[in-house]
C-alpha cells in the first residue's frame, strides 16, 4: 500500500491475512511481514487481534531480530484498549534494557505522550538520545524522529532551548520551523474564527505534512548484498562463475565497506546491508526463470531482499556489533 493511499480505501483486515499467509510463505521474513499484519489490525480497530500476532512473535522459537520494536509496539498498542497496567510495565522494562534502535524508544515515548505523560515522555526521548547521539557527528536517519519527539514535548512543557534541540531543528528540512510546528498556541488557532489565522494553520499543517509524508515514503533502502563465509563457499561451489564477483570473502567485506562508504560520500541516504543464502537466493532466481550462476541477478536479489523489510541499516549505532558478523564492535572492525 503506498503511503498516500486513503485509508478508507484499503480493507485493514484483509490486508491483515494476506501478510499473514505471506509470512507462512517466507517464514525468513515473517518477523517484518507480521508486524506489517499487526499494524493493519490495529487500522482496523481490533486490537486484540494485533497483541494476539505481537505475542505470537515474542513467543516463536525463533529469535527475533527486533525483540524491543515487538515489545515496544505491543505495549503502545496494549495502552490504547484499556491494558495500561501491562503496557507501562512493558515500557519500564524496555527503558531498564537500554536498546540501541532508536524506533522503540520513539514508540514508547509517543506512547507516553499522547496519554499526557509529558514528562516521562521527555525522559524517555532523552534516554534514547543520549544513549544512541552522544559523541556521535552526524545522528542518522533514524534517530531524527528522536529528536523531533523531543523537541516536541519539550515545547509542549515549556522548557528552554538545549543543545540537543538546537541540533533538531538544524535537522529539521520543512519550511515551517520546529519552534512553530511544536507551538503549543497552535490548538487555540484551530478554533479561530480569523481567517488570517486558520489560512497560517492550514499552511502548517501542509509543512508538516510533507515532513511525514517524506518519511514514510522515503525508497527502501540503497542496499548492498552481504555474503556469511560459509554461505559464499557454497555458493560458489554450486555456481563457480560467481567467483569473478567475489574472488576471496575478506575482498567481497572490503567492497562492501567501500561501496558504503563512497556512496554515503556521493550524499546517497538510506544506505543497508542485506544478507544473503544460497537457498534463498536460488528461490529468487526459480521466480525470476533465471540462472543463479547470472552475476546480473545478485542485484536484483539484495533490491528484493530490501524490499521485503531484510536490509540493516548502514552504519552501525556507536558501539553495536560490526555488520560483517565477527562479533566485534564495528568501530574496532569495518568502521575502523
Amino acid at each position: 500500500m503506498r503511503p498516500d493511499t486513503p485509508a478508507e480505501n484499503v480493507d485493514h483486515t484483509a490486508e491483515a491475512a494476506r501478510l499473514e499467509r505471506t509470512a507462512g510463505l517466507y517464514p525468513e521474513d515473517s518477523e517484518a511481514l507480521l508486524l506489517r499484519a499487526a499494524a493493519h489490525l490495529e487500522l482496523a480497530g481490533d486490537r486484540p487481534a494485533a497483541t494476539a500476532l505481537y505475542d505470537r512473535l515474542l513467543s516463536s522459537r525463533d529469535s527475533l531480530e527486533n525483540p524491543h520494536l515487538v515489545r515496544a509496539l505491543k505495549a503502545s498498542n496494549l495502552w490504547e484498549y484499556g491494558h495500561e497496567a501491562e503496557a507501562r510495565a512493558i515500557i519500564t522494562g524496555l527503558r531498564a534494557t537500554a536498546p540501541r534502535d532508536p524506533a522503540p524508544w520513539v514508540i514508547v515515548a509517543e506512547a507516553l505522550e499522547s496519554h499526557d505523560e509529558l514528562e516521562a515522555a521527555q525522559e524517555t526521548f532523552t534516554e534514547g538520545v543520549r544513549l544512541l547521539l552522544t559523541d556521535v557527528p552526524e545522528p542518522p536517519y533514524a534517530t531524527h524522529p528522536l529528536l523531533f519527539g523531543r523537541h516536541r514535548v519539550r515545547r509542549m512543557l515549556g522548557a528552554a532551548h538545549d543543545d540537543w534541540d538546537a541540533l533538531a531543528d538544524t535537522l529539521h528540512s520543512s519550511p515551517v520551523s520546529l519552534d512553530e510546528l511544536h507551538d503549543p498556541k497552535r490548538v487555540w488557532s484551530l478554533g479561530s474564527d480569523n481567517p488570517a489565522e486558520l489560512a497560517a494553520e492550514i499552511s502548517r499543517l501542509r509543512a508538516e505534512l510533507g515532513t511525514y509524508r517524506e518519511a514514510l515514503s522515503r525508497p527502501f533502502p540503497v542496499a548492498v548484498l552481504h555474503w556469511p563465509a560459509a554461505e559464499l563457499a557454497e555458493l560458489l561451489a554450486a555456481y563457480p562463475p560467481l567467483s569473478a564477483e567475489y574472488p576471496s570473502h575478506a575482498d567481497h567485506l572490503a567492497t562492501i565497506e567501500a561501496s558504503l562508504r563512497e556512496l554515503a560520500a556521493s550524499g546517497t541516504p538510506n544506505l543497508g546491508i542485506v544478507t544473503g543464502t544460497v537457498p534463498s537466493y536460488e528461490a529468487f532466481a526459480a521466480s525470476e526463470g533465471a540462472s543463479p550462476a547470472d552475476p546480473s541477478l545478485l542485484p536484483q536479489y539484495a533490491t528484493t531482499l530490501a524490499a521485503r523489510g531484510r536490509a540493516t541499516a548502514w552504519p552501525p549505532q556507536q558501539g553495536a556489533a560490526c555488520w560483517c558478523g565477527s562479533g566485534r564492535a564495528y568501530g574496532e572492525c569495518h568502521g575502523a
